[in-house]
């Protein structure tokens, strides 16, 4: 083999290595490349599943607080109706009973339930209180002859408390009162009145 020959089977061999080492390097460069973006999209899997999941979760907790929100308002609101009903209803009651203690029944009326709280009292003296347009109807002759019927002495009391109509009674000594006013009375019929209204508007028992 000439020096020429030699030199060239050198150079080749050399080559050769050279190339192989080549061939690894870029063999193993691609796969820590493979590798890296193997672990890269493993980890973005896993911030994405993160965020996703977050997010879902955020927004269960939006709809639950949307709904209970509204829950509640629709709950306040139909509570509201119902009140806007009672009111009326009860707005009406008085104005009818306005109307009644201008009629020529109330004056009977009156009297009759004077002898009526007097008996479930049953107290020897009674002192009745009434607004200052219904002293008029409860003359002395009117409280002996009520007074007559419910086997009790009746007194007219000073005070002329501001209400629709009725009367109010009392012991002398104030230890028991029996309010027997329209006022009270109507107030007395609020519950009532919303058990009707939320049975017959609403479907409810109460």
């Amino acid at each position: 083999m000439s020096a020429k020959s030699g030199v060239a089977a050198i150079a080749d061999e050399v080559i050769g290595d050279v190339q192989k080492e080549a061939e690894a390097i870029i063999a193993e460069a691609e796969n820590e490349a493979k590798e890296t973006l193997r672990v890269a999209k493993e980890q973005a899997d896993k911030n994405y599943n993160a965020i996703l999941s977050e997010a879902t979760h955020k927004s269960e907790t939006e709809k639950r607080k949307i709904s209970s929100v509204t829950e509640v308002e629709l709950r306040n609101q139909l509570l509201q109706a119902k009140e806007n009903l009672v009111d009326e209803a009860f707005t009406k009651a008085t104005e009818a009973l306005k109307a009644f203690v201008e009629t020529d029944q109330y004056p009977a009326y009156l009297l009759k339930l004077l002898v009526s709280i007097a008996e479930r009292m049953d107290q020897p003296v009674l002192v009745v209180e009434v607004n200052a347009r219904d002293k008029v109807l409860l003359s002395p002759e009117a409280l002996k002859s009520a007074g007559g019927k419910a086997k009790v002495e009746f007194k007219l009391s000073g005070q002329n408390p501001n209400v629709l109509g009725g009367c109010r009674v009392q012991t002398e000594d104030g230890k028991i009162v029996y309010d027997g006013t329209l006022d009270n009375r109507l107030e007395e019929l609020k519950p009532e009145l919303r058990a009707q209204i939320a049975k017959s508007l609403f479907g409810e028992e109460s």
